[in-house]
């Protein structure tokens, strides 16, 4: 009799499907038994092909079977999660719905700061975004922006969904807007409710809440809908759900997914007390980065003009999506380093000088990751190519001109790449992803 998977969970990737079987413990924690890949088929106009051949290169390979398994599911096909911003101040309203919306997964796409202009909105309609996000003001602030703006986003063609997190006290104006032109609009507490006050998560929660609804519609992906039956959310928003539970079980950690296009890296740590008192803009406990120009194989190009390095650019014929000979891995993992160095230092907050009449004083601007505890890798370049705890403690130097992690920061790889599943899971049963993250850290410390 084959052994039966308890859970399922299911990622429609740009270019791979993956498929992960769990089975439920008695100490009430998931071990992870059985695994399997397939192209993502999205450009033969249904995902449901790639769905199933990834199930069935799980069950050959495992012997398990899938039948009555309890299914979840993330993706970040069909173009993910493309999302346009518009907020009132570029650093306070623009930038908090810009947090919120990447720590969501999405695709940031557009972000403007003060009145839309008719070229934006002709931007907005050439991006054709998943939806809009609509921001400013603090509550019962600034409002007649706020009240233009929404005007002129109502006059677009496309029936966009649009998610509001501003101003409260214009709730009533803006649901009149909206309704009135045909949008289908979500109400999110205001992201920035007063002044060096960040309130990310409720809008992180509507936009997913939204992207399930929405991602249906992308080719073929009503058949992964009719499969679980619940929620459906974006992958990245996925894997830092998995780092917010793993902080809560091991302390401030950070994650890093190096891919083929980009480099994706997620911090959940509210910084060290020392620095507290320096920072000038608050940020949220949680965050995400996307670095679109960094990646090992899509845009490696890019990685090696920033190193300005002659050896390693003669030999970019050698980069491979699926390095094999010995070169190949090499300059893989020579592109994984340089990606981690510059997208992890992008992520992190700079210390700089400010000259007052009073004198010099220090500043903050960014994300400190002086007080995170661990550090993990996930995704096939970090995890699969040798290499990659160093790369990893590389960048564990501690706080200088950047707040980085300090050098007896613990590394972990996800070598079987679980974070988006697990995180997944997380949505209904958090408990018992909590229990595997203690079970991962029992076994690495």
């Amino acid at each position: 009799m084959r052994k039966k998977i308890d859970i399922l969970t299911l990622e429609v990737g740009s270019t791979i499907t993956k498929a992960n079987g769990f089975v439920r413990t008695h100490n009430d924690s998931l071990q992870h038994i059985a695994q399997g890949f397939a192209p993502t088929t999205v450009d033969q106009g249904n995902v449901g092909i790639g769905l199933k051949d990834a199930i069935d290169n799980l069950e050959q390979n495992s012997g398990c079977s899938t039948d009555n398994a309890d299914i979840f599911a993330n993706s970040s096909a069909a173009g993910g999660l493309r999302v346009t911003v518009h907020g009132l101040t570029c650093n306070m309203t623009a930038r908090a719905a810009r947090e919120a919306s990447l720590g969501a997964g999405a695709i940031i796409k557009m972000v403007t700061a003060g009145d839309i202009s008719e070229f934006d909105l002709e931007e907005i309609e050439e991006i054709n975004p998943n939806m809009i996000v609509l921001a400013g003001g603090v509550d019962f602030g600034a409002s007649d922006i706020v009240i233009q703006n929404a005007i002129k986003i109502a006059s677009l063609d496309q029936r966009v969904p649009i998610v509001y997190a501003g101003n409260s006290a214009l709730k009533r104006a803006i649901e009149n807007i909206f309704k009135k032109s045909g949008f289908e609009l979500l109400i999110a507490p205001n992201v920035f409710p007063d002044v060096d006050v960040l309130d990310v998560e409720p809008l992180r929660k509507r936009m997913q809440e939204l992207f399930s609804r929405h991602i249906i519609h992308a080719p073929g992906m009503h058949r992964l809908q009719s499969l679980t039956g619940r929620q459906i959310i974006p992958t990245p928003g996925a894997v830092l759900r998995g780092a917010e539970l793993f902080a809560e079980v091991a302390g401030d950690c950070m994650v890093v997914d190096v891919g083929g296009a980009t480099t994706d890296v997620h911090s959940v740590t509210d910084g060290s007390r020392e620095f507290a008192d320096k920072l000038i803009d608050p940020e949220p406990r949680s965050k995400r980065t996307v670095e679109g120009d960094l990646g090992v194989f899509v845009n490696a190009a890019n990685v090696l003009e920033l190193a300005e390095d002659d050896a390693w650019m003669a030999r970019r014929d050698e980069i491979r999506a699926m390095p094999k000979t010995e070169r190949e891995v090499e300059i893989t993992r020579w592109l994984c380093q340089k990606a981690v160095d510059v997208g992890v230092k992008r992520h992190a907050g700079n210390v700089s000088d400010l000259f007052t009449p009073s004198g010099k004083k220090q500043i903050i601007k960014g994300k400190d990751l002086s007080a995170v505890k661990w550090v993990i890798g996930t995704g096939g370049a970090l995890t699969r190519v040798p290499g990659g705890a160093d790369i990893l403690g590389s960048v564990c130097t501690g706080p200088s001109r950047s707040l980085l992690p300090k050098p007896d920061a613990k590394i972990l790889l996800d070598k079987n790449y679980l974070f988006s599943a697990l995180g997944t899971v997380a949505i209904e049963f958090p408990d018992l992803v909590k229990n595997t993250f203690k079970e991962w850290i029992e076994a690495n410390v």
